[in-house]
């Protein structure tokens, strides 16, 4: 007899730097993020699945860049990937690179925001020849904020879309990413190696037995991060 497995919730969030209406990027998105909620709640888990489509925020993340002001749009979409358990990041690729908007959004995040959080990466681009967009660019990326990028991305090239090899690129990835947020291995190495990462609040480093649930997020610093103004 087969022991019933306890029902969890999770947050799937994904972020589309497509700049058009529908857009391929936003498209390969959506298709790994049901096929990865088809996993979970195939095993009778809840999933809930957020949208941050930084075409809608791209005079906030500009914003951002030049007078570290976060707005309250920008401040929604940084929440919505601190509560996230598993992350689907999506880019255009432009001149043979990701898309300035996808580079600048995940620029003017804080560090330790991604830490030990599952990725999947995703790109569209015109032609094959850009497939190592994602390898040469976007994985070291997620690798610099601690993120565990998983190993199977997904690229799109036009003549893609029609193929079979594409939709067995996302069902790998997808069972990836699904198999990941259902093991919680980002908390546990987060409640492990915390103090093994080095970490900048309010301009010093963290103590080394200092926690996650142990930062002051009512530093000044902090408050101005956030969009408020800090107190005299």
């Amino acid at each position: 007899m087969n022991t019933p497995v306890a029902q969890q919730s999770f947050r799937i969030a994904v972020v589309s730097a497509g700049t058009s209406d529908p857009s391929s990027t936003r498209l390969l998105a959506d298709r790994a993020a049901d096929r990865a909620t088809a996993i979970l709640t195939g095993n009778g888990h809840l999933v809930a699945t957020d949208v941050i489509e930084l075409r809608e925020i791209a005079a906030d993340v500009s914003t951002a860049l030049v007078t570290q002001l976060v707005t309250p749009k920008l401040q929604q979409a940084m929440t919505i990937l601190g509560e996230a358990d598993g992350i689907i990041a999506s880019s255009p690729v432009y001149k043979a690179g990701a898309s300035g908007l996808f580079k600048s959004f995940f620029d003017v995040l804080d560090n330790d925001l991604l830490i030990a959080k599952p990725v999947l990466l995703a790109a569209t681009a015109g032609s094959s020849r850009h497939a190592l967009v994602i390898d040469g660019q976007m994985r070291p990326l997620f690798g610099y904020m601690r993120a565990l990028s998983l190993p199977t991305s997904v690229f799109a090239a036009p003549e893609d879309w029609g193929s079979g090899g594409l939709g067995d690129r996302i069902d790998r990835a997808a069972a990836e990413l699904a198999v990941t947020v259902h093991a919680g291995i980002e908390h546990g190495i987060a409640e492990r190696a915390w103090s093994g990462y080095q970490h900048r609040f309010a301009g010093n480093a963290t103590r080394a037995d200092q926690t996650a649930a142990d930062l002051d997020f009512d530093s000044p610093l902090m408050r101005l991060a956030a969009g408020g103004r800090p107190t005299p």
